[in-house]
């Protein structure tokens, strides 16, 4: 076995001539098979106070710089490098090294070499050894001497080069997209599951002169998407945006991800120049009657559509005066359209000021969700005529009154609890707003309350509409009293959500204090009904306490996964983890085999395994042909995965493979799976 060769180090002019980061040649086989690649590796050892560098890096510092003497039929790619850290020093921000790490580099032989063929390889490298207090270039003659042969691996250079692989970043299996805010601010979407968890992440720029390296980065998220904002670099020429960059996202968890940003239709700069105006315009129309167009069919959904059943019973029992119809369908246009622009501010404001927020972000608060939950109960109550709303003069009627106010708060209403349904229809176009300056983006905003009050400001100004409604009569209180089903049945699907948010004892609380505002409710309208003096009281002691409790429950009961826990690990008994040994004796017992290969932060695996494979049609499909599944996890990456990856022409995930029983070679499936695939494939093995 050859052993590396480490030429002599040379420090600085004028030091000691101590080598600072001390680093040596390996090679992962000592015998690389003509017409095949291998790697070599260029280890790193820097002293205790001393850094090297990442090839970019950042606001100082130097990248290393390779010169190589190779023998004929040799090659040798560029330099991959592992994950680094920031390191601030003052206003300046380096990208570094502070610990041993390897520089992985693929070498190729060609298939003309001769077995036996002696290799001579040696490297020039230069690089930079730094601290706080001081910079010393270093530089090191590398050699070592391979010989053409098998190709065969050790078992102890097999580890140690899996080892330093677990350290380079996975590629992103979905495309990214960049576009540039102004002249100044460059904002980058990633896509990632909201899953995936951060700790204080940061996105390192490769591509020289791109951003500005120490400038804040200000990381949000928008659903499974990650968006990152940040300074372009001052000597960036002014409305030219860059048309592509190389990058690297560190999830601040010890993995990386590797980013290529092309510019493209979805990335279209947003730049101050005519062109930039002109597409800025196209985006922002575009945008808008999305969230338009969004905000019509919002009121089919669940969410809006027993809210506004509220206003077309009102304006069924109008008189018929005109003015009276349009002052409530403005009224209500009004309330829809400033809670959109109020939380469309909101949201811009908190992820300006480096807060993490989503659209429908009030509705991630379980005290929000309560309250909500016993407002919808207590107006299905008021629908189904346990009580008279009329009689309770203490801060207005809000969603349940007739005339302008009433119209007013019922848009509140309904344009608050319509977000989490927005997300179907609208994605593109709030994704959009959140990246145009304010006023465009609030102005998409406005849009998506628009359309969510158009239906009821049609039948507000248009006469031929309101006269199909029926006529005023007997029918509106059996009416009145079915409208309270969907009602009940919001109310239900907000209690489902609590259930996602809380645990199970959580949920039951909160059913409690709806229990006890109906308890209050029932009592008022039983004192309505015997024409009582204060007969709103029981209903006020009632809601003071729901109310209590709404602010109470959510934090007595935290959410705790033993429940979800046990579902998947009953799923997981179904699928064995990838395991290439076992897979070959499976493959030797002529069973039909699933197997695919997926990350927590692959937005395209996750999608697939949501709508294609943990879905019941494929799961009984697999039963009753008895597929075995095996799964590769690459979140935090697996040498054995990424070999067989690379075996099957793939640098990334996702890749799912099917084997028939008795099949010679896996079929290679689509990397978007429909959701009738894999029951069609194991219907015709079993």
């Amino acid at each position: 076995m050859l052993t590396p060769q480490v030429g002599a180090a040379q420090g600085f002019p004028g030091t000691s001539g101590e080598v600072l980061i001390k680093s040596s040649l390996v090679a992962e086989t000592d015998q690389p098979a003509a017409g095949a690649s291998s790697t070599l590796a260029v280890f790193m050892e820097p002293q205790s106070g001393w850094h090297g560098y990442w090839k970019q890096p950042g606001s100082i510092g130097l990248a290393p710089q390779f010169d190589w003497q190779l023998p004929d039929g040799v090659s040798v790619g560029d330099a991959a490098y592992p994950v680094p850290h920031t390191l601030m020093t003052g206003d300046l921000m380096n990208h570094v090294f502070e610990h041993p790490y390897a520089l992985l580099l693929p070498v190729e032989i060609d298939a003309s070499v001769a077995p036996g063929t002696s290799l001579p390889i040696s490297v020039v490298f230069n690089y930079l050894a730094c601290r706080a207090d001081a910079c010393v270039p270093e530089q090191s003659t590398l050699a070592i001497t391979l010989t053409a042969g098998d190709g065969h691996i050790t078992d102890e250079r097999k580890a140690r080069f899996d080892k330093w692989r677990q350290a380079q970043p996975r590629p992103l299996g979905s495309s990214a997209s960049f576009m540039t805010t102004d002249d100044s601010h460059l904002r980058v979407s990633i896509p990632l599951p909201a899953s995936v968890a951060l700790n204080n992440p940061h996105l390192f720029v490769a591509t020289d002169s791109i951003v500005d390296p120490a400038s804040e980065q200000i990381f949000s998220r928008e659903g499974d998407t990650l968006m990152v904002e940040t300074n372009l670099s001052k000597s960036w020429p002014a409305g030219s945006p860059p048309e592509g960059f190389e990058a690297l996202l560190s999830l601040g968890t010890g993995t990386g991800i590797g980013l290529a940003f092309v510019g493209h239709s979805d990335s279209t700069p947003v730049a101050s120049s005519a062109a930039g105006v002109q597409r800025s315009s196209t985006l922002l129309l575009t945008a808008f009657f999305g969230a338009l167009l969004g905000g019509v069919l919002l009121n089919i959904m669940p969410c809006v559509f027993p809210i506004l059943s509220l206003k077309v019973l009102s304006l069924a029992r109008l008189s018929g005066g005109e003015r009276e119809a349009r002052r409530e369908a403005l009224a209500y246009t009004a309330g829809v359209v400033v809670v959109c622009l109020i939380l469309g501010a909101a949201i811009i404001a908190l992820r300006a000021a480096g807060i993490h927020v989503g659209w429908a972000f009030q509705l991630q608060d379980p005290r929000v969700i309560v309250v909500l939950a016993l407002l919808t109960a207590a107006i299905g109550f008021n629908l189904a005529g346990l009580f008279e709303l009329g009689s309770i003069n203490a801060g207005g009627k809000l969603a349940s009154q007739d005339g302008v106010a009433g119209a007013f708060w019922t848009g509140v209403l309904a344009a608050f609890v319509a977000t989490p349904c927005s997300g179907p229809f609208m994605a593109t176009a709030l994704g959009a707003a959140l990246v145009l300056p304010t006023f465009a983006a609030l102005t998409v905003f406005a849009g998506l309350g628009l359309g969510i009050a158009l239906p009821f400001l049609l039948l507000g100004f248009v006469p031929m509409l309101r006269r199909r409604l029926p006529r005023p009569g007997p029918w509106l209180a059996s009416f009145r009293h079915i409208m309270a089903i969907p009602m009940f049945l919001t109310a239900l699907a907000l209690a489902w959500v609590l259930g996602r948010q809380l645990n199970n004892n959580g949920m039951i609380a909160s059913l409690a204090l709806i229990m006890l505002l109906a308890i209050g409710l029932w009592f008022t309208g039983l004192r309505q009904r015997n024409a009582k003096r204060l007969s709103w009281l029981p209903a006020v002691l009632a809601a003071g306490l729901a109310l209590t409790g709404s602010i109470l429950v959510p934090g007595s009961f935290a959410q705790q996964d033993e429940e979800s826990n046990a579902l998947t690990h009953i799923a997981e008994k179904r699928s064995l983890d990838f395991d290439a040994g076992r897979l070959a004796e499976l493959r030797q017992q002529e069973h039909a085999i699933f197997v695919y290969f997926s990350a927590d932060w692959c937005v395209t695996c996750k999608i697939n395994e949501q709508r294609a494979i943990d879905i019941p049609s494929t799961q009984q499909a697999f039963e009753q042909a008895d597929v075995i599944t095996m799964k590769g996890d690459w979140t935090n990456g697996d040498p054995a995965i990424t070999a067989f990856l690379e075996q099957h022409g793939r640098s990334g995930v996702p890749l799912y493979l099917w084997y028939g029983p008795g099949d010679t070679e896996a079929e290679i499936l689509s990397q978007i799976l429909a959701p009738n695939v894999l029951p069609a494939l194991a219907s015709k093995s079993g």
